[in-house]
């Protein structure tokens, strides 16, 4: 069975109807799932599989039988592994059907079908009782239920109902507690994702400086939590301005409470200065005693051990409401409120006990600029990055003169402020440019010479930027736009950027390999079954596409050179015919051949160029530098050739590259 989907195309802007199977939502959601991150984060599992074996042990000891309630099973990982540690029996409850079915098969391969039952339900629909799903309550509750936050994926409610209708009173808990910690700092770079700093721009009549309106500059921002792997964050991007504290803590094995509510905690500043973010993550004890604790703190808080990396639990990036100076040795109090799901900070100074008493609700983050709604974090740090508006200003002011009418297409771009401050007479898209700036709501096909005041324009601009782009060539639209707006256009036009480019280069990942790569056994329990669920998944769709990820966050290193592969002309309309390359790219360093990663580089003027993807490399061994700003694409290898040694390598990757102008998509494949 088939069912029509519609989707606005990113490229093109058009509006389209797709004939998709009708599991194809099913497929997309085990392709784009984090399980075999958590299959290989032996940390994880092997805490979780010594706790496991500690509660049953303590249940057995009191002479009860070890009955296991496992919420959000998954692949039944954790039941499998209470029942291989002397569990009587385990619930293993699964509300995503498809994983549920997958987890049935897995319990059944591994020999556990008379200890296990898969229940096929949300936990809060869960029956206990006879003829119930549950014959009676669990003494054990055994869950993973947590997301970089701890609360975003609703352990909290989860955890009340459970405690109120699943699970026996003093059961114990796997994991038994959580606590929250929390760090001040100051960073300019974090900073530079909530606020729009000024911009400097030196014209010919002095230098001018476009600031934020004063509601954009007060705004709290938005409320969700900027989740990144903080390992990446070098220590020279942040001050540390407060020791590590415990902001909060849970206890799994006795009644919660999901209900909003508050903390508070005295913190002495370490230094002075500008209290701008909060870092936090937490921990988990598998075991009363916390000898079995998982950890996600930062490299630079436990130093001494390797870390384990993971992508499924980060690290936490929190705004403060606004920038608060503080003075070594004064106190200061931060508040931490949450709901059922999320957290939020404010940060005053330390008062009298009275006093803290009153005032302590602070509410949840609302932008009220529009502007934090407009430009998601990334592309905010874009905005506030100096070096790239001075290569837009150096193209500007060579392309710009007194008479020049331009058209900007970008979502939420500077450039129409920059390019009227550097001298163009009208511009078509605060700082007291009201009657120089005309803002036309309209999409380009539909734009109109009376909306252009019946001129030509001279000079056409993007960055290009748009909100809906989610791969680096979906930023392509510019030039769908720039076909539509043709007929407006003066026949001596200038484009800017006047043509972009798509490099791609062979790389091999620290870490990021694990999202795809199979797992067999965990802990000694086969998964072959999920591996193949997977599989099957991207072989439905995902495995010919490439995916975006941010790669300052996911370290890898070069065994190709970056090669240009296609170049698009925003000179010139998109043409009707199909785009393509096809060549090899060689492999000059030993290593594992993971997959390609491709990105856009934009030549704003002969000479002048932007790239979303590589900035540099850094050494001979391959390392990258990648623009922090952009996701890149990824493209993994269905197989992965690993080299030893530079003889084994094989000469070559070829590849085949296409861009079909009628849909806007680019289809490649790698063969090594």
């Amino acid at each position: 069975m088939k069912t029509f989907c519609g989707r606005a195309n990113p490229t093109t802007g058009a509006m389209e109807w797709l004939e998709e199977d009708e599991d194809y939502d099913y497929h997309q959601e085990i392709a784009r799932s984090r399980y075999a991150d958590m299959l290989h984060d032996k940390d994880r599992n092997t805490k979780y599989y010594q706790g496991i074996r500690a509660a049953v042990s303590r249940v057995k000891e009191r002479g009860e039988k070890a009955i296991v309630l496992d919420i959000g099973t998954g692949t039944g990982l954790l039941s499998m592994m209470a029942a291989s540690a002397g569990a009587d029996f385990c619930y293993a409850i699964e509300v995503f059907r498809p994983m549920a079915n997958a987890a049935v098969k897995i319990v059944e391969k591994n020999g556990f079908c008379d200890k296990i039952k898969v229940i096929n339900k949300h936990s809060m629909e869960v029956t206990v009782g006879p003829g119930g799903d549950m014959q009676c309550r669990a003494n054990i509750l055994v869950t993973e239920l947590f997301d970089t936050e701890l609360i975003g994926e609703g352990a909290l409610p989860t955890y009340e109902h459970a405690h109120k209708y699943l699970v026996e009173e003093g059961c114990e808990a796997v994991p038994h507690r959580a606590r929250v910690y929390v760090q001040l700092v100051e960073s300019r770079r974090m900073w530079s994702w909530k606020k729009l700093f000024p911009v400097h721009v030196k014209a010919e009549d002095g230098e001018k400086i476009i600031v934020s309106p004063s509601e954009m500059e007060n705004c709290p921002g938005v409320p969700s939590v900027c989740d990144i792997q903080l390992n990446q964050m070098p220590s020279s991007d942040f001050t540390v301005l407060s020791d590590v504290v415990t902001m909060f803590s849970v206890d799994f094995s006795k009644p919660v409470r999901s209900a909003s509510t508050h903390y508070r905690v005295e913190l002495e500043p370490v230094k002075s200065g500008k209290a701008q973010v909060v870092l936090s993550w937490w921990d988990i004890d598998m075991d009363p005693s916390g000898m079995i604790n998982c950890t996600m703190a930062p490299y630079w808080v436990k130093p001494t051990s390797a870390s384990q990396w993971r992508d499924h639990w980060m690290q936490c990036v929190y705004f403060l409401p606004r920038e608060e100076p503080v003075l070594q040795g004064e106190k200061v109090s931060l508040t931490a409120c949450r709901d059922a799901y999320s957290v939020w900070y404010k940060l005053q100074k330390a008062r009298g006990k009275e006093e803290n008493k009153a005032d302590v609700r602070v509410e949840s983050p609302v932008c009220r600029c529009q502007a934090h709604l407009l430009w998601n974090r990334p592309r905010l740090g874009e905005l506030n990055d100096q070096n790239r508006t001075h290569q837009y200003i150096k193209a500007l002011m060579t392309v710009l003169h007194t008479d020049s009418i331009c058209l900007c297409i970008s979502d939420g771009s500077l450039l129409p402020v920059l390019a009227r401050y550097l001298g163009a007479k009208q511009f078509f898209k605060a700082n007291h440019l009201e009657d120089k700036i005309k803002i036309i709501e309209a999409r380009p096909e539909l734009l109109t010479p009376s909306q252009l005041e019946d001129k030509k324009i001279s000079v056409l601009l993007g960055e290009p930027f748009f909100t809906t782009s989610l791969l680096p060539w979906h930023n392509l639209y510019f030039w769908y736009a720039r076909t539509a707006v043709a007929t407006h256009l003066a026949s001596n036009v200038t484009v800017l950027p006047q043509a972009a480019s798509l490099h791609m280069m062979i790389v091999e990942f620290q870490d990021l390999w694990r999202i795809r790569s199979p797992c067999g056994t965990c802990e000694g329990f086969d998964v072959q079954i999920m591996d193949d669920m997977i599989n099957n998944s991207l072989n439905f769709r995902e495995s010919k596409e490439a995916e975006p990820h941010p790669l300052w966050e996911y370290p890898c290193k070069s065994l190709s050179d970056p090669q240009e592969v296609l170049t698009f002309d925003f000179r010139k309309t998109v043409p009707q015919q199909c785009l393509g390359t096809e060549g090899s790219v060689s492999l000059l360093r030993k290593g594992k051949s993971h997959g390609a990663v491709l990105w856009m580089e934009y030549h704003l003027t002969a000479d002048i160029s932007v790239s979303t993807g590589l900035m540099d490399i850094s050494n001979e061994k391959g390392n990258c530098e990648w623009n922090p700003h952009c996701k890149q694409a990824v493209y993994f290898f269905s197989s992965v050739i690993d080299s030893e040694t530079l003889s084994d390598l094989p000469s070559a990757v070829t590849y085949a590259i296409n861009f079909d102008p009628k849909t806007g998509e680019i289809a490649m494949d790698f063969k090594l």
